[in-house]
């Protein structure tokens, strides 16, 4: 929804906020359902119905569990059974600077600060204990913002009196803790408000008439930061970029002006702030996101622009570069079918706001940012929180690269007639077998971030994860997938729940980069093979159809499997014996972990 976009009109969402919903319940798109708890040290109803039109506009339908008034350590600590039965898939613990119980006193000494320092912490350990022990659920912390006096003036950042340095020694304390526990989150609003401007933000009249720790007019922003990490933890981030080229990458239009004559570089004003985003963009590929080119051009001179030696980035960095003439909405939809990704993972950046209407018209999924003026391209982009990072491994360092060796994969098929020589060509060897602790955080953003072969798209936690694997009634199988051109990491998961002789696949999952491949039979070999390892004499498989996931209906009856029922929904019910069955995969060497 527009109105929802970065950058928003927070006051005309507010005054808008009932319609806004009654309009996104009514849009008909599928949404997946989470119950988020919100306890909260402050009023937070606002908070609430703005993270709600935030989330909503995700594809996230939200419920919510909303704590009385400053009972948020209450609510976390102690027996409520309301909370139990609401049973939280997320608890957002809304504190902040006004919650804090005692700052030390001018007259304190080194040890008193530290002190009170470690008895605020325990406070908040507790809670967190006590969350993740009841509910099992990833947890959302406010970080602090920063007092809107200073008794010490400019020393009270260092002295351990000061205010100032006892917020940042608090707000690094909780940072330390998100690193050290998976599932622990910063919603950090020290950040938040010092972009807003702290004096706005901390205005006293909302805190003294309604109980507000921050500025009403700031709600949005704060709601919006924070749908941004729930969106990330449920798998709802973007994944790649399609980037437009003159004044968009660099000043001016290659094709008039020839690479001599563009703007990039530190010689003009303009030319530093092209540098700026270039050099940002290269950060934001180093994280994991797909760079591509979307540009109406000659090839050549776009080949040229990205090699000017003043740029940043060069045709290396970009996955697919497309220049021609054809309609940009077209070229974006084909470099969402080259990248085998749903075109609701792009962001479109263009700087003409033409362009920019005819894409966000006939691709209504596809993220399109209004970037407003060079100066602006960066604050826009990183303020939107397409790619907001929840959980990170070597995999996502990888995956431009990885999705490059596609195409040279590709480019290797057009040279066989023979499908079966081609796959023998690649040299492929797949690692299948039990889950090992280091891969968990990997297989979790998998099966939040996997919509098109998923089976029963179901999703889970870290912490739902780590029970999975310390359960025995499970077999789980985690594929990675290597060749002569390099490793895809991580591209498959299976998890079956055994009861007695049966085996229930409760998930089947696989990245669509290995399509075709044959890595879901080498899935369905090793499967089969721990099954009978443990007695199984029959493997349930379920289908449970979504708008995405159509491309594997099939899948089970491919692979040998009876349909045993089929509902008015189209949920399917497949059966396999595991006696006599003849192993499907011949084109890749199948290894277990060392």
């Amino acid at each position: 929804m527009k109105e929802l976009e970065y950058p928003f009109d927070g006051g005309s969402i507010q005054k808008k906020k009932r319609s806004l919903r009654r309009t996104l319940l009514e849009d008909g798109r599928p949404r997946i359902n989470k119950k988020i708890a919100l306890l909260a040290g402050s009023t937070a109803n606002e908070i609430k119905d703005m993270l709600e039109l935030f989330l909503l506009d995700s594809g996230i339908q939200p419920e919510f569990y909303l704590s009385e008034y400053d009972r948020w350590w209450q609510d976390a600590v102690f027996e409520n059974k309301e909370l139990d039965e609401f049973s939280p898939d997320i608890v957002f613990i809304h504190t902040t600077s006004r919650n804090i119980t005692a700052f030390p006193d001018i007259s304190a000494d080194k040890a008193e600060a530290d002190k009170l320092l470690d008895a605020e912490l325990e406070k908040f350990n507790t809670a967190w204990e006590a969350i993740k022990r009841k509910y099992r659920c990833p947890i959302i912390q406010n970080n602090f913002e920063l007092p809107y006096f200073r008794i010490m003036g400019n020393r009270d950042v260092f002295d351990r009196r000061g205010r100032v340095n006892f917020i940042n020694r608090l707000n690094t304390a909780f940072a330390e803790h998100a690193e050290k526990n998976d599932g622990f989150y910063i919603n950090d609003i020290n950040y938040l408000s010092a972009c807003y401007g702290l004096d706005k933000w901390s205005d006293p009249l909302y805190w003294y008439m309604y109980k507000y720790a921050l500025c009403v007019p700031a709600i949005p922003e704060f709601a919006y930061n924070l749908a941004s990490i729930i969106r990330s933890v449920y798998g709802k981030n973007r994944k790649a970029l399609v980037l437009d080229l003159d004044n968009t990458l660099w000043g001016g239009v290659i094709g008039d002006d020839g690479p001599e004559g563009i703007e990039i570089g530190h010689e003009t004003n303009l030319g530093q702030m092209y540098s700026e985003f270039q050099g940002y963009l290269k950060l934001v590929k180093n994280s994991g996101v797909m760079l591509t080119v979307c540009s109406k051009n000659e090839e050549e001179n776009a080949l040229a622009g990205l090699d000017h030696p003043s740029g940043t980035l060069r045709p290396e960095d970009f996955v697919m570069i497309v220049a021609n003439w054809e309609s940009k909405d077209r070229n974006v939809a084909a470099i969402a079918k080259g990248l085998n990704i749903g075109e609701d993972a792009l962001v479109f950046v263009d700087d003409n706001p033409a362009e920019r209407a005819i894409v966000a018209a006939q691709i209504p999924t596809a993220a399109v940012p209004d970037i407003g003026d060079p100066e602006s391209y960066i604050r826009v982009l990183d303020r939107s929180r397409f790619f907001e990072i929840t959980a990170f491994s070597d995999d996502d360092l990888k995956r431009n690269e990885m999705y490059r060796q596609n195409a040279e994969r590709a480019a290797q098929q057009s040279k066989f007639s023979d499908y079966g020589e081609y796959l023998d060509s690649l040299e492929m060897v797949a690692v299948i077998d039990d889950f090992l602790p280091i891969y968990i955080p990997r297989i979790t953003q998998l099966t939040n971030k996997s919509n098109q072969f998923n089976l029963t798209t179901r999703r889970f936690t870290e912490d739902e994860m780590r029970t999975v694997y310390g359960d025995d009634g499970y077999i789980r199988l985690y594929g990675s997938l290597s060749d002569k051109f390099g490793d895809n990491g991580i591209v498959s998961v299976v998890i079956g729940k055994q009861e007695g002789g049966r085996l229930d696949i409760i998930l089947w999952l696989m990245s669509c980069r290995v399509l075709k491949r044959e890595m879901e039979f080498a899935m369905l070999d090793r499967l089969v093979e721990e099954a009978k390892r443990r007695k199984v004499e029959e493997i349930r498989g379920h289908y449970f159809p979504t708008k995405k996931n159509a491309m594997v209906k099939g899948l089970y009856g491919s692979f040998g499997f009876e349909r045993i029922s089929c509902d008015a929904d189209g949920n399917t019910e497949w059966r396999l014996l595991t006696d006599g069955y003849v192993p499907h995969s011949s084109h890749i060497r199948i290894e277990r972990n060392e």
